[in-house]
């Protein structure tokens, strides 16, 4: 598969997100129900959300909830172009400042930490794990890296309609090991 390829289906899977009129809201809530109910989060010490850009599913109510719970909270911060990202602890309600790519990261003084669950966005998936992210290669990278140092539990948000039949997949491409959406939480196979 080209890379020409992989832009195509980044351009489609972008239409097909704008296009979910489900309120985000309701979707927020789903996500977390189906997340804690599933999803074998409750060994994992330290997770990583991301803070939500263009019409991603939104996963901050989850993040209030795993910290109700006792988790430690980090967000995702750009440290250069195509090096993996890094995770300052961030807690609901502190401050942020601009990142790359309009997102919103901690402060730099907040503590860097290694998360043990990493909530991944995306723009497509398929039933084997594979994902289509934004074209920069971060989360592959910081996947691949994370999972080198130890256990690491990589869980894809979405919403149902970003489910495609099957994506490319390259050696470097790094896979989900579960996938959530406001219809289900899944395990993914190999």
């Amino acid at each position: 598969m080209t890379d020409v390829s992989k832009n195509d289906l980044r351009r489609q899977a972008r239409a097909v997100r704008r296009s979910i009129t489900i309120d985000g809201a309701t979707a927020a809530q789903a996500i977390t129900r189906a997340f804690l109910e599933r999803v074998p989060w409750q060994s994992c010490r330290v997770i990583a959300g991301y803070w939500p850009i263009s019409e991603e599913a939104d996963v901050r109510p989850l993040l209030e909830a795993l910290g109700r719970q006792g988790c430690q909270l980090t967000l995702p911060v750009v440290p250069a172009p195509r090096q993996p990202l890094l995770f300052r602890r961030w807690s609901p309600g502190a401050p942020l400042e601009a990142g790359f790519h309009g997102t919103f990261q901690p402060l730099p003084e907040s503590p860097l930490l290694r998360p043990d669950l990493v909530l991944v966005p995306l723009l497509a998936f398929d039933r084997g794990g594979s994902r289509l992210g934004y074209g920069g290669g971060y989360y592959d990278r910081t996947l691949a890296a994370l999972r080198a140092q130890g256990p690491l539990l990589a869980v894809g948000i979405a919403f149902s309609a970003q489910e495609v039949a099957v994506l490319p997949r390259e050696s470097h491409d790094q896979g989900l090991d579960w996938i959530v959406t406001e219809v289900s939480a899944r395990e993914m196979g190999p």
